[in-house]
C-alpha cells in the first residue's frame, strides 16, 4: 500500500483523476475489477483483478446492489485514503447492461443473457456532476463498440479529464452540477430544515431509496446547503478501515486522533452537561460582533428585521458557556454598547415591516486558508463547519459489504446512503432513516424529535423558502434565468441562515437570539464536535453578520396557521387525524351516494305504485258472477 501510495504520489502531478476502473460481474466471482488505467496495483498490469486492501469495496460500490433492475444508473462513492498525506477519493461510477447477444466479441466468461458493467472515475476532487457528465457519454461509447476489449477510448478518457479539469477551481456552478436544490424543496417542503439541522448535530443520518442515482443525488444536494461543504468539507470524511483490517489493528483507536473525545452525547444528557473548552480557548472575544453589516457585502444584501424580536422560548434550558470565556474589560465593553446601540439604530425599522431575506450571491467571500484546527481549507467565516472530520463518514453510497462500518466504534457519525433494505431494517445503526420516495424523515429517539422541532421563527424561514420555489416553478427557470427562488438563491439563503445563527451564539445575553433556533437545538450543538472547533477560533469577517434570526419577529394569526398545518403534516396524531378526515369525506361521498340511490329508487317505486293505484281507482269496479242464483228485486223510485 505505500508503495502504491508512493506511485500515486508520483503521479500527482499529472492532473485530478487518480484512475480509469471498469468492473464487471463475473457468473462466479462476482463483482470484481477488469480493468485499470493506471493499474491500481504498480507491479500489476492494467488487467489486474489485484486492489489495494484500503479499496476493496471498489467492486461492490461501482456495480451496486440491484443493478440488474436498472438499465443504466449513476454512483457516487468516497474511498478512503491509502496513505496519511492523502485525502478522500471521490468516486463517480456509470452502470450500464447490455445483452450478451449484442456483443460483437463474446468472451468465454459470458454465460449469461446479459452483461453488467460500470466504467468509473477515481478522483482527488470533488466535481461529482461534471465527471458524471463526461463519463457517461464515454460509457455510451465504451457500449456501443459491443466489444469490450477495445479500451483505448478509456486511456483517452483519463487523458482528457486530466488535461480539462487541470487546475479548474472548486468554485462557481460546475461544483453543483446536477445538484439542485429547488427539486430538493419541492420534494421534502419545510422538512429540508430539518435534514440541515440534523446534520449540524452530527446524528447518524441513513438515506434510502433506488436507484442509487436518487439516492445520491439527494444527499448531496442537501450537503450543498452547507457553505463550502462540497469544495473543502468532505476531505476526511472517508477515513475508515475495512472491516478485516478493524479487527486485526487494534491501534486504529488510537490512530484516530481522540475519537474517543467526540462521541455523541445523547440528547437525555444535554440538560446536566456544560460546554467545556480546551486550554487556550477561555480567553474568547467578541468585540465588534454586533457592528452592523455595512461594508463588504453591501446594502443590497442586508436583513431587514422588524422592530421587536419574537418573544422568549418557554424552553429556557439551553446550554451555557463558562463565564470567564465572555469576560470583556470594561473598555470593550464600552465599544459593544457604543456599536449595539449604533446598530439599533441604523435598524430601527417600523411596526409592521414585512421580514424579508434580500438575496445574497455566495461571492466575495475572499480565499481560503488552512484551519488551524479544523485542518480544513476555510473561508474568512470559518466554513465549512468541520462536521466531516474525526471519525464522522459521509458516504453517498454504501454497498452492503460496508454494512459493519455502522456499529464501528471508530465511527461516531456518518451521513450514509443505502439502496438495500437490510440497511432500512436496522433502525437502530441510525438516529434517522430518510426516506426519500415518500419524503419523510424517521426519527425513533423522541427527545432527539424535540431538539428537532422547528421554530416559528424557522418553520417563516421553510414557508418562505417554499413558496419562493411554488410561486416561480414555471416560469422563468425554464431557460435557467431566474434568481429568486433558484438553485443559487437557495443556498445563498442557507448560508445567510448558518451565518446568522453562528453570530448570534457570540453575542452576550443571547438567550433570546439564541431562543428562535430552538433552546434545545443549540444546547445539543454547542457540544458536538464541529461547533467546538469553529468556536475555538477567531472569525474577524463574523463582526459583518447581524445576530439574530433572519425570520424573527412578534407573532401574528398566519404563525398560528402555519404551526397548525405544519402539525397536522407532520406529527403522527396529526397524520391520523388527517387520514380519518379523509377516509371519513370520502365514506360520506360514498353513504351520500349510496343514500341518495337508495332514496331515488324509493320514490321511483312510490310514484309507480301511486300510479297504479290511481288507475286502479280510475277503471270501474270489476263483478264476479255471483255463486249462487238470488231473485231480482225491483227498486222503485
Amino acid at each position: 500500500t505505500n508503495k502504491h501510495a508512493r506511485k500515486l504520489s508520483e503521479n500527482g502531478s499529472a492532473g485530478p483523476v487518480l484512475h480509469i476502473v471498469v468492473v464487471g460481474f463475473h457468473h462466479k466471482k462476482g463483482c470484481q475489477v477488469e480493468f485499470s488505467y493506471p493499474p491500481l496495483m504498480p507491479d500489476e498490469g492494467h488487467d489486474s483483478n489485484l486492489l489495494p486492501e484500503e479499496w476493496k469495496y471498489l467492486p461492490f460500490l461501482a456495480l451496486p446492489d440491484g443493478a440488474h433492475n436498472y438499465q443504466e444508473d449513476t454512483v457516487y462513492f468516497h474511498l478512503p485514503p491509502l496513505s496519511g498525506d492523502m485525502k478522500c477519493v471521490y468516486g463517480v461510477s456509470c452502470y450500464r447492461q447490455i445483452e450478451a447477444k449484442a456483443l460483437k466479441v463474446r468472451q468465454a466468461d459470458v454465460t449469461r443473457e446479459t452483461v453488467q458493467k460500470s466504467v468509473c472515475v477515481l478522483s482527488r476532487v470533488p466535481l461529482y456532476g461534471l465527471l458524471q457528465a463526461k463519463l457517461q457519454l464515454i460509457t455510451h461509447a465504451y457500449f456501443e463498440e459491443k466489444d469490450f476489449s477495445q479500451i483505448s477510448i478509456l486511456k483517452e478518457l483519463y487523458e482528457h479529464m486530466n488535461g480539462s479539469l487541470r487546475g479548474s477551481a472548486l468554485e462557481g456552478s460546475q461544483v453543483y452540477l446536477g445538484l439542485s436544490p429547488r427539486d430538493l424543496i419541492l420534494q421534502f417542503q419545510h422538512k429540508v430544515l430539518i435534514l440541515f439541522k440534523l446534520i449540524l448535530l452530527e446524528k447518524k443520518v441513513l438515506f434510502y431509496v433506488s436507484p442509487v442515482n436518487r439516492l445520491v443525488g439527494a444527499l448531496m444536494t442537501v450537503l450543498s446547503l452547507f457553505p463550502g461543504m462540497i469544495e473543502h468539507g468532505l476531505v476526511d470524511s472517508s477515513h475508515y478501515r475495512p472491516k478485516s483490517s478493524v479487527s486485526e489493528d487494534l491501534s486504529l483507536v488510537e490512530s484516530v486522533s481522540g475519537a474517543e473525545e467526540f462521541v455523541s452525547v445523547s440528547a437525555t444528557d444535554i440538560d446536566n452537561s456544560t460546554l467545556e473548552l480546551e486550554a487556550g480557548q477561555t480567553t474568547r472575544r467578541t468585540s465588534g460582533s454586533q457592528s452592523s453589516r455595512t461594508g463588504t457585502e453591501g446594502d443590497n444584501n442586508h436583513l431587514k428585521p422588524p422592530s421587536r424580536t419574537s418573544p422568549e422560548a418557554s424552553d429556557s434550558d439551553w446550554e451555557t458557556l463558562d463565564p470567564s470565556v465572555l469576560e470583556e474589560s470594561p473598555k470593550e465593553a464600552a465599544e459593544m454598547k457604543e456599536a449595539g446601540s449604533e446598530l439599533s439604530d441604523a435598524f430601527d425599522s417600523k411596526p409592521g415591516t414585512p421580514i424579508t431575506v434580500q438575496p445574497q450571491a455566495a461571492t466575495g467571500q475572499g480565499g481560503v486558508t488552512q484551519g488551524l484546527v479544523s485542518g480544513l481549507e476555510e473561508d474568512q467565516y470559518g466554513l465549512p463547519l468541520p462536521i466531516f472530520t474525526k471519525g464522522y463518514l459521509c458516504l453517498p453510497y454504501m454497498a452492503l459489504q460496508q454494512h459493519h462500518l455502522l456499529s464501528d466504534v471508530t465511527v461516531r457519525g456518518f451521513v450514509a446512503g443505502a439502496t438495500n433494505i437490510l440497511f432500512h431494517q436496522q433502525r437502530h445503526l441510525s438516529d434517522a432513516i430518510v426516506e426519500v420516495e415518500e419524503a419523510r424523515i424517521q426519527i425513533h429517539d423522541p427527545e432527539l424529535r424535540k431538539v428537532l422541532s422547528l421554530t416559528t421563527a424557522d418553520l417563516r424561514f421553510a414557508d418562505y423558502l417554499v413558496k419562493h420555489v411554488t410561486e416561480n416553478r414555471d416560469d422563468v427557470f425554464l431557460d435557467g434565468t431566474g434568481w429568486e427562488g433558484g438553485d443559487e438563491w437557495i443556498r445563498a439563503q442557507f448560508t445567510l441562515y448558518l451565518h446568522s445563527l453562528l453570530s448570534s451564539t457570540l453575542q452576550q445575553d443571547n438567550e433570546r437570539l439564541l431562543a428562535d433556533y430552538g433552546a434545545p437545538f443549540i444546547a445539543a450543538w454547542k457540544i458536538t464536535h464541529n461547533y467546538r472547533v469553529w468556536y475555538s477560533n477567531k472569525h474577524p469577517a463574523m463582526a459583518h453578520i447581524t445576530p439574530g434570526h433572519p425570520f424573527q419577529g412578534q407573532y401574528s394569526v398566519a404563525d398560528v396557521k402555519l404551526r397548525l398545518s405544519h402539525s397536522v403534516q407532520n406529527s403522527e396524531r396529526g397524520k391520523k387525524i388527517g387520514n380519518a378526515m379523509i377516509t371519513t369525506s370520502r365514506s360520506m361521498v360514498q353513504t351520500g351516494k349510496a343514500v341518495g340511490q337508495s332514496v331515488g329508487g324509493a320514490l321511483t317505486s312510490a310514484k309507480s305504485a301511486m300510479s297504479s293505484w290511481f288507475s286502479t281507482l280510475a277503471q270501474p269496479p270489476a263483478v264476479s258472477a255471483p255463486t249462487s242464483p238470488e231473485p231480482a228485486t225491483e227498486v222503485k223510485p
